[in-house]
C-alpha cells in the first residue's frame, strides 16, 4: 500500500524543533512533519500540551512531496481518531497471534498490507474465511480458523461527551425528555457543570460508534425542539 493524501495515520512524535514537529508514520515507517498551525486551532501557548516526544498521535496526510510528507493534527475529528486507534489495536492483537502460527510473521504481514490494512483483513476473514488461504498455507489457515472460532471478542465501547443546558421554566422536565434515549446499548452519565457522557456498546467499534452518533443526533434534535443548548465535545 502507498500512503495517500487525506489518509489518517498513527504517528509517533520524534522531536520538536522551532515551529515544526517531527514524527514517524508507524504503518509506513516514514518521517513526516507538522507545522504548529496544524497542531491546533488558534494560538498555542504551550506546544507540549499537544505533543511531546514518544507520544502517539493520529494525523491526517495533507501533502505528499518526493522528499517529505506534511501532516495535520487539528483536522482529525474525535470519531476519526477513535477509528484509527481501534485499527491499531486490531493490528497489535493480530501480530502476536500470527507469530504462534508461522515461522516468518513479518512476511505474512507485509503480504497482507500490500493489499489492505491488518484491521480490514481481520474484519473480512470473519465474514469470509476463504480469504485466509490467500496468505497462509493450508495447515496454517486451519490453525488460524480454529483460533478465531474459539476467540470471543468483547463488546466494543464508543464514548462521547456533550453539554446540555436549559433556561426554560420547565427545564428539568425538558432535560429528562431530551436525555431519554431508547437505544438500550446507550448509557448516559452526568459529569457535572451541564456536561454529560454517552457510552454505546457494539460487536465492533463501527457498530458502537454508529449507535452513539444515532443517539446524539436524537438528543440534538430534541434539544432543538425544546430550545435547549446542546454542544458536542470533540475529544
Amino acid at each position: 500500500m502507498e500512503i495517500k493524501q487525506d489518509e489518517l495515520v498513527l504517528c509517533t512524535v520524534i522531536k520538536i524543533e522551532g515551529t515544526t514537529v517531527f514524527v514517524k508514520i508507524e504503518e509506513y515507517n516514514l518521517p513526516a512533519t507538522i507545522v504548529f498551525s496544524e497542531i491546533a486551532a488558534g494560538r498555542i501557548r504551550n506546544i507540549r500540551e499537544y505533543v511531546v516526544p514518544n507520544k502517539k498521535i493520529i494525523c491526517k496526510v495533507l501533502k505528499i512531496y518526493p522528499d517529505h510528507i506534511e501532516l495535520s493534527l487539528r483536522r482529525v475529528t474525535g470519531t476519526e481518531r477513535d477509528s484509527v486507534i481501534q485499527k491499531y489495536k486490531h493490528e497489535q492483537t493480530f501480530k502476536p497471534l500470527i507469530k504462534t502460527i508461522v515461522k516468518d510473521p513479518e512476511k505474512i504481514i507485509k503480504g497482507i498490507k500490500a493489499e489492505m490494512s491488518i484491521s480490514d483483513f481481520v474484519q473480512k476473514i470473519k465474514e469470509d474465511t476463504k480469504l485466509i488461504s490467500r496468505f497462509f498455507s493450508k495447515e496454517e489457515a486451519e490453525k488460524l480458523k480454529k483460533i478465531l472460532s474459539e476467540k470471543k471478542e468483547k463488546e466494543k465501547i464508543a464514548k462521547r461527551t456533550f453539554t446540555l443546558k436549559s433556561d426554560s421554566s420547565s427545564g428539568l422536565k425538558d432535560m429528562k425528555e431530551i436525555l431519554n434515549v431508547k437505544d438500550k446499548k446507550a448509557s448516559i452519565s452526568y459529569l457535572g457543570s451541564s456536561k454529560f457522557s454517552i457510552s454505546c456498546k457494539g460487536k465492533d467499534f463501527k457498530e458502537a460508534n454508529q449507535s452513539c452518533l444515532s443517539a446524539i443526533k436524537n438528543i440534538e434534535e430534541k434539544a432543538k425542539s425544546k430550545k435547549a443548548l446542546f454542544e458536542l465535545k470533540e475529544k
